[in-house]
C-alpha cells in the first residue's frame, strides 16, 4: 500500500483530501502557492512545500517535495477565466511532468473536467472522444495526454463534473437571475464527499491506469434542480426560457462502478 502521497494544491479539494488521508495513515505533502497558508498545512499535519507553477518555471523546493513520494495527485485547474492575465496551462504541467521524471514518483492521479467532451449532445461516457471547444478543456486534454502516453508512470485520469460542497453550489451565482438558457439540460454534478472517496478508491485499490468520469448518476433538469436548490436555501429563484428539440450533454460515469463497487456517498440535493 502507498504511504507516501504528494498533493500538488491543497485548495477547496486538495486540503479536506490531505486531513483524510492522514486520517486514514497516509503520510501526505502538500503544496500552496500562498506562504500565509504553510501554518494551516502544518496545523492540519501535512508536510508543507510553498511551490508555484508558472509557465517558465516552478519556484519551490519541488526536487524536495518529490522525494520519497510514490502517488501524486495534481489537483491544480487552468485559470484562463476571469479578467486576468491568461496562461499556458500545459506549459505548466509540462515543466512538472519534466521534474516528476525525475523523481521517485511513479502514480498519478490527474484531475480534470468533463468540460474535455464540449458542447456535444446526447450521453457521454469515458469510451467518448473529447471534443472540447473552450481553451481550458483543450489543454486539459493536452495534459491528460501528457501523462497518459508516458508509459513509466501509470496514471488515471479523473474528469470531474460540476463541483459541490461546503462553499461552493453553482445556486449562490444563479439566484434570481432571468431568461437563463439550457432549462432542460441535465446538471452533471458531484460532491466533494465523493471526489475525495473516489480518489482514496484509487489509492487503497492501487486502481491506476484508467480514465474515470466522476459525475453523481441522477441528472435532473437545471430547471428543476436550481430552483429546488434555491428554495431550499431561501433564495431568489432562477428563471429559464424554454430551449426545446435539443439534446444536451448527460455524463455517465461507468468506470467508478469497477473500483471496488464504489457507492456514491452523498447525493448532490
Amino acid at each position: 500500500m502507498t504511504t507516501k502521497i504528494g498533493i500538488i494544491g491543497c485548495g477547496w479539494l486538495g486540503l479536506p483530501l490531505a486531513v483524510s488521508l492522514i486520517g486514514k495513515g497516509y503520510v501526505v505533502k502538500g503544496t500552496t502557492t500562498s506562504k500565509d497558508k504553510l501554518q494551516l498545512l502544518k496545523k492540519n499535519g501535512i508536510e508543507p512545500f510553498p511551490i508555484t507553477l508558472t509557465e517558465n518555471n516552478i519556484q519551490g523546493p519541488i526536487e524536495d517535495f518529490l522525494r520519497t513520494i510514490t502517488t501524486l495527485i495534481i489537483d491544480i485547474p487552468p485559470k484562463l477565466r476571469g479578467k486576468g492575465p491568461k496562461e499556458s496551462y500545459i506549459a505548466k504541467i509540462q515543466l512538472l511532468h519534466e521534474a516528476i521524471k525525475k523523481s521517485s514518483v511513479q502514480n498519478i492521479i490527474f484531475t480534470s473536467s468533463t468540460a474535455v467532451y464540449g458542447d456535444v449532445e446526447g450521453m457521454v461516457n469515458e469510451k467518448s472522444l473529447p471534443v472540447p471547444n473552450t481553451s481550458s478543456g483543450k489543454q486539459l486534454v493536452q495534459c491528460e495526454q501528457l501523462f497518459k502516453n508516458d508509459s513509466s508512470l501509470k496514471t488515471t485520469i479523473i474528469r470531474f463534473g460540476g463541483l459541490i460542497g461546503p462553499g461552493r453550489h453553482p445556486i449562490t451565482i444563479l439566484a434570481g437571475k432571468q431568461n437563463l438558457n439550457g432549462g432542460t439540460a441535465p446538471v452533471n454534478l458531484i460532491h466533494l464527499d465523493d471526489c475525495i472517496g473516489i480518489i482514496e478508491t484509487i489509492i487503497e485499490t492501487d486502481h491506476f491506469g484508467d480514465t474515470i468520469n466522476a459525475v453523481y448518476p441522477e441528472h435532473p433538469t437545471k430547471q428543476d434542480y436550481y430552483t429546488q436548490e434555491a428554495i431550499k436555501r431561501n433564495l431568489p429563484l432562477p428563471h429559464y426560457t424554454q430551449t426545446l428539440g435539443k439534446a444536451y450533454k448527460k455524463v455517465e460515469s461507468c468506470s467508478i462502478f469497477l473500483i471496488n463497487n464504489y457507492d456514491f456517498l452523498t447525493t448532490i440535493n
